[in-house]
């Protein structure tokens, strides 16, 4: 096997905590070397991002209040995968939910796992054209705005730290080299 010699390997399991998103574990793992340690990590269902282009190429964005900081984030759409579901499925549903827009083609990215220190969290990233607006759909309880900027305004907020999310800031360097035609736009999903 490949990398063997970075390998831990399980050697127990426990739930310290099961909430209704997250949940957190405790395994106690051999080392590559033979010692025994404890690894402490938050499990995640996993998420979807969504960069969404209209047609005068602005990008829809967020503003939501984040509990855990205490503030309102600008970020991409994005939303949690429900077990069993398609991720393009759960693309297409957290898009029209929270923004109200549908898109014609989706195009899948790639993946990205943001907290990889403590957690198994995975978000997979979507690029959506040919928006139509048929009104949104939130969650009980969700709160949020929805804003247009260029891509190149949504940049100048990562430089000059308006736009902190890691998940957004990560899929802005897939938007910036898939625009710019870097990298290609792969087959419509």
């Amino acid at each position: 096997m490949k990398d063997r010699h970075l390998h831990e390997t399980e050697l127990s399991s426990e739930d310290v905590f099961s909430g209704r998103l997250l949940k957190v574990k405790r395994d106690r793992v051999r080392l590559p070397d033979g010692r025994e340690t404890i690894r402490e990590y938050v499990t995640h269902p996993g998420a979807v991002v969504m960069i969404a282009e209209r047609d005068d190429g602005r990008l829809i964005f967020e503003r939501q209040f984040r509990y855990p900081l205490a503030r309102v984030f600008l970020e991409l759409p994005a939303g949690k995968i429900d077990p069993g579901e398609d991720i393009l499925l759960t693309a297409q549903r957290e898009l029209q939910e929270e923004t109200g827009y549908v898109a014609r083609d989706w195009h899948y990215l790639g993946v990205i796992h943001p907290c990889i220190g403590y957690s198994d969290e995975r978000i997979e990233i979507f690029f959506a054209r040919g928006l139509s607006h048929v009104g949104h759909a939130l969650d009980d309880g969700e709160f949020l705005e929805v804003v247009e900027l260029t891509l190149e305004e949504a940049i100048e907020a990562v430089r000059d730290g308006r736009l902190t999310d890691g998940k957004s800031v990560a899929a802005l360097l897939w938007a910036e080299r898939v625009l710019d035609g870097r990298w290609p736009l792969p087959p419509v999903a």
